[in-house]
């Protein structure tokens, strides 16, 4: 099932939803349907029209980034749980140094965190997500910038076997063994936070959401014309919409749409 929703996440992109579009309006030309191709072109051209034009960031990731909030916090806390994906450990690999990309913020704040709370237990949750690199993990990654922004590891457990955020949410409960009660503060995106509380709570763990990496600032969307980036946002947004229906359908979530 790893690899079919794997493949699932590759075919839905909105990205190759076009790609593949326009192969088969190609073909059509090579077919006896061939007087269909026009008419499909100009289909096709109006639709990509309409998704450069639209707000993708406030329609589909800020309803996601918006559902938790950033809590008050509390004067102590029994943990802290860092989930994944912040860092490439393909790219650190080849290159022999630490590649970030943009929710680097997941560790950092670990590090913000874990200075604050001195005797909280930490856990940072991440292995490979890869069909293909199995073997090159984002644990040690982590561990290496940890290290390099000074911070003590020795602190911090290090979960590489998770290949996904169900997997996030069980293996940090089998290493950390939280007991009833106590706080535990969980650090992800915002836009991947609703479908994270969902698989925390459905591996039986709650957790006290602290979302990180917005994308979004909050306020209402403007209409403007950039295809490539209202694609990239409407694929970024799809991707977590999907993943809520697939977890839900799994019963790796605890609902369709996890809230407070």
């Amino acid at each position: 099932m790893f690899v079919v929703s794997k493949l699932f996440g590759i075919l839905s992109s909105p990205l190759n939803l076009v790609l593949l579009c326009l192969v088969a309006v190609s073909l059509l030309g090579f077919t006896p349907w061939r007087r269909l191709q026009r008419g499909l072109l100009v289909l096709l051209t109006l639709s990509l029209l309409a998704v450069a034009a639209t707000p993708w960031s406030a329609l589909v990731i800020q309803p996601l980034e918006d559902r938790f909030a950033v809590p008050r916090l509390p004067d102590s806390v029994a943990g802290i749980v860092v989930l994944g994906g912040a860092l490439d450990p393909v790219v650190s690999a080849a290159r022999d140094q630490v590649a970030a990309n943009g929710a680097v913020e997941r560790v950092t704040t670990l590090v913000t965190l874990g200075r604050r709370y001195p005797q909280a237990r930490l856990i940072f949750s991440g292995g490979s997500g890869s069909l293909t690199t199995q073997e090159l993990k984002e644990a040690p990654v982590a561990k290496r910038f940890l290290d390099e922004l000074g911070f003590d590891t020795a602190r911090v457990m290090f979960e590489d076997q998770s290949r996904n955020t169900w997997e996030n949410a069980v293996l940090s409960k089998q290493a950390m063994n939280p007991q009833v009660g106590e706080t535990w503060l969980l650090v992800t995106s915002a836009l991947h936070m609703p479908r994270s509380v969902g698989a925390f709570r459905a591996a039986g763990w709650t957790v006290l959401p602290y979302p990180v990496d917005y994308l979004t600032s909050g306020h209402k969307g403007a209409w403007g014309f950039d295809l490539g980036g209202a694609l990239s946002r409407l694929d970024t947004g799809l991707h977590e919409w999907l993943g809520l229906a697939y977890y839900r359908w799994r019963g790796w979530s605890d609902s369709l749409f996890p809230g407070p």
